[in-house]
C-alpha cells in the first residue's frame, strides 16, 4: 500500500515539475512582456498604452502567482514522499 502511494506520488511529482517548467518559461516571457510595455507606456504616455501595460502586468503576476503555487504543491508533494518513506522503513524495521 505505502509502495503504491509512493508510486503515485513520484508521478505527481514528476507532473508538476513539468508544469514548474513550462510556467517558469511562461512567467519569463510574461515579465519580459510587461517590462516592453511599462517601458512603451512611459514613451508614448497615451491611456492605451497604459492599459496595454496594466494587462501585461496583470498577465505576468497571474503567471507568478501560478508558479508559486506550483512550487508551493512540489512541497506538499515532497513532505508527503518523506512521510511514506519513513512509513515504509518503520514497517521494515518491525
Amino acid at each position: 500500500m505505502i509502495e503504491r502511494r509512493l508510486i503515485e506520488n513520484g508521478g505527481r511529482m514528476k507532473d508538476v515539475r513539468d508544469n514548474l517548467r513550462v510556467a517558469e518559461e511562461q512567467l519569463l516571457h510574461f515579465a519580459s512582456e510587461a517590462d516592453d510595455a511599462r517601458i512603451r507606456a512611459l514613451v508614448s504616455e497615451t491611456p492605451m498604452s497604459g492599459k496595454e501595460h496594466r494587462d501585461a502586468d496583470r498577465h505576468a503576476k497571474a503567471m507568478e502567482r501560478h508558479r508559486d503555487e506550483l512550487v508551493a504543491e512540489l512541497a506538499r508533494l515532497e513532505a508527503n514522499q518523506d512521510h511514506l518513506l519513513d512509513q515504509l522503513s518503520s514497517h521494515g524495521i518491525n
